[in-house]
C-alpha cells in the first residue's frame, strides 16, 4: 500500500492522460460517426460506398491491430514527408496516435448508432414540418436533431463505454496511460497485482460516474415523450 501511495502522482498523471484520450477519441469519433451517418443516408454511390467500407473493415479489424497499422503507417509517413522537405527522424506522437486510431475505430460504430437513430425519427414528422414552411435546416434542427439525439444516447453511451476500456490497448505503443505507468511501477516494485487492481478502481470509477451522467441525459431528453 505504501509503494501505491508513494506513486500516487505518477498514477493520477496517467488518469489524467487516459482521460484526456477517451474524451478527444469520443469527440473524433462523433464527428466521423456524424459524417459516416450523413455519407450512408444522404450521400452519393461515392459516398455510400466509402463509408460502408470504412465501417465493414474497422469493425472486422481487431483495435490492436488498427493501433497498430495507425501508429506504424503513420510514423511511416510522417518521416517520408519530412525526408520530402529535408528533416530527418521525425517522431510520431504517441498520445496523437492513440487518439487518432481509437476515434478512427469507434468513428465506425458511431456512424452506424447515428443511422439509425435518424431511422428511428419518424418520417411523417419531418414530412409535416415541410408542409408547414419549415426550411430543411430549421427541420434539421427543431424536428430531426432533438428526437436523434434521443434514440442515438443509449448507443452513444455504449460505445463511450467501449471505448474508455479501448484506451488501455493505447499502452502497447508506448504511452504512458494509466495502464501504462501502472505496468512499469508494478514491475519495478515487483508486485504488478496491487497497481493493476488500482487500474481496476480507476476504470470502474469511470463507468460508475459514466452511466450516472448518461442516465441523466436520457431522463432529460425523455421528458415530454
Amino acid at each position: 500500500m505504501e509503494a501505491v501511495i508513494g506513486a500516487g502522482p505518477l498514477l493520477l498523471e496517467g488518469f489524467g492522460v487516459t482521460i484526456a484520450v477517451a474524451l478527444l477519441s469520443l469527440a473524433l469519433a462523433t464527428v466521423l460517426g456524424a459524417l459516416g451517418a450523413a455519407a450512408k443516408l444522404g450521400g452519393g454511390w461515392l459516398a455510400r460506398g466509402t463509408a460502408s467500407v470504412y465501417t465493414t473493415v474497422i469493425r472486422g479489424v481487431p483495435e490492436l491491430v488498427t493501433i497498430l497499422i495507425v501508429y506504424f503507417a503513420g510514423q511511416r509517413l510522417v518521416n517520408v514527408i519530412a525526408r520530402s522537405v529535408g528533416l530527418e527522424g521525425v517522431d510520431v506522437s504517441v498520445f496523437a496516435a492513440g487518439v487518432l486510431s481509437i476515434g478512427f475505430i469507434y468513428g465506425a460504430y458511431m456512424t452506424e448508432t447515428f443511422r439509425g437513430a435518424y431511422l428511428a425519427v419518424p418520417r411523417g414528422q419531418i414530412e409535416a414540418a415541410r408542409a408547414y414552411g419549415l426550411t430543411k435546416g430549421r427541420t434539421l434542427w427543431r424536428i430531426v436533431i432533438p428526437q436523434l439525439a434521443r434514440h442515438a444516447l443509449p448507443g452513444y453511451a455504449n460505445v463511450w463505454q467501449v471505448l474508455v476500456k479501448a484506451t488501455a490497448v493505447v499502452s502497447i505503443i508506448g504511452l504512458s496511460d494509466l495502464v501504462g505507468l501502472a505496468l512499469r511501477i508494478g514491475r519495478r516494485e515487483r508486485d504488478p497485482f496491487t497497481f493493476l487492481l488500482v487500474v481496476l478502481v480507476a476504470y470502474l470509477l469511470i463507468t460508475a460516474l459514466s452511466n450516472w451522467g448518461f442516465r441523466l441525459a436520457e431522463r432529460r431528453f425523455a421528458r415530454g415523450h
